[in-house]
Formats: structure tokens, sequence, C-alpha cells
């Protein structure tokens, strides 16, 4: 299989080729249904927020039955390595958790979490660490890939 990022649509996040004959697709579902989900400090809990997020990936997911995807846990910089890696790997699972109470076939959802190791913003206050509290849905293809 390959990542693609959905915010980019294409494979690595960039580059200017559209993803394996599905030209939009992955754009289209970050602008229609969006591929993040933001936790506040310290929690694993879905928001309502999430939820209706996570709600809209579901339908997406199931139209596109066949494609295989990964979410990502991610923490901001305040704690320990070893403790963020746990809360991200927590959130991971709580967002599979849901797709999959949602319908979304357990076999297609892989997590892995990051932690703080791959900050989304790396600047030091409460708004950019807010921003890096989060589930990020990303594809990994097609099944059969």
């Amino acid at each position: 299989g390959w990542v693609v990022d959905w915010a980019s649509g294409v494979p690595g996040g960039g580059g200017g080729r559209a993803a394996r004959g599905t030209p939009g697709r992955r754009r289209d579902c970050v602008v229609k249904v969006g591929d993040r989900v933001f936790f506040e400090s310290d929690q694993t809990d879905l928001s309502p927020q999430a939820i209706t997020t996570l709600e809209k990936q579901a339908r997406w997911l199931q139209s596109y039955n066949r494609d295989s995807f990964t979410i990502e846990g991610h923490a901001d910089e305040r704690g320990t390595r070893e403790y963020n890696l746990a809360l991200g790997a927590r959130r991971a699972n709580a967002v599979k958790e849901y797709l999959v109470s949602q319908g979304v076939a357990t076999a297609r959802v892989e997590t892995v979490s990051y932690g703080k190791e791959r900050p989304i913003c790396t600047e030091s206050n409460e708004a950019r660490w807010a921003q890096n509290r989060l589930g990020l849905t990303t594809s990994s293809g097609g099944a059969h890939s």
C-alpha cells in the first residue's frame, strides 16, 4: 500500500500527482468530511464536534469500502515521550472504535501513535498545542494494492 495525505490527495502529501486513479477523491473527503478530530488536553473523549466529523467519515469510508486507512494519534509537547505515545494510542483507538461502531470494518483500520513526535504546529502556546491534540485519518490505499 501507499500512504496518501488526504489534505493534498497525493502520495506522500505533495508533488502534484493525483493518487492512483482517484483524482480529487481524497481531497474531496477532506473538504466535505474532514480528516481530523481534536481532543482536550490529556483527554481521549470524543467531543460532539468530533462525533459529527466521524459520522461523516464513516459514511465516506463505507462508500469507498476497498480502501484501508490509518488513524494517527497525536499529542501536544507537554508530558514525557512515553506518556504522549500512550495518549496518542488511546486517541487513535477512540477514533477507530467509533468508526467501527458506525459500521466500518475493523480489518480496514490500523492505528499508530506519534505522541508528540510529529507536531502539526511547533509554536509553544495553548492555541498551537490544541492543534496537535488530534486523531488524523489517512488513507493507506486500496486493500489489494
